[in-house]
């Protein structure tokens, strides 16, 4: 039924998850696991200061997820590619199923509502609205949405600081 299954990372804990549950699948029924980490330059512009070091800052990040995922699927025993690429995430996505002929999508979701929804948006959820081949979304537990909210809280700038 599956023989190519995709996960898109960007090494989260919501990504963790995607990951064990992609790993069963495939061993499940013998698939390959595909293991994709977007630098999503949609956001940067050539007229961006700096935008060459965080973009090549993201780009080690990237090698540091898909070598993760890489790591547990030869410990699993399945077969594994890993490629990181540049682009905006959701195309991205869809053009690596479309090449590779990829039958399932398997991705976390930080399970985010409201008002942190709509401004940070969703790659999930647009893949999932437009996706050509079936998408499996894993959410991560509660525990850890709690501890990645308190370590989004303490990394965000303060005012303190100004005073």
């Amino acid at each position: 039924m599956y023989s190519e299954i995709l996960v898109p990372t960007d090494g989260s804990k919501a990504a963790e998850r995607a990951i064990e549950h992609a790993l069963d699948i495939a061993k499940t029924y013998g698939a390959r696991i595909h293991a994709l980490y977007v630098v999503d330059t949609s956001i940067y512009t050539s007229l961006d200061a700096g935008a060459d070091v965080v973009i090549d800052a993201l780009e080690r990040e990237g090698e540091v997820a898909t070598r993760h995922v890489r790591e547990a699927a030869e410990e699993a025993g399945v077969e594994v590619d890993a490629e990181v690429v540049t682009g905006t995430a959701y195309r991205s996505i869809h053009d690596y199923i479309e090449n590779h002929d990829i039958d399932l999508v398997v991705m976390g979701t930080h399970g985010r509502t409201g008002l942190s929804h709509y401004l940070l948006g969703s790659v999930t959820e647009r893949v999932v609205r437009t996706c050509p081949v079936p998408v499996l979304t894993v959410r991560m537990g509660d525990e850890d949405a709690e501890a990645e909210a308190e370590a989004e809280a303490e990394a965000a700038p303060t005012d303190e600081a100004d005073e």
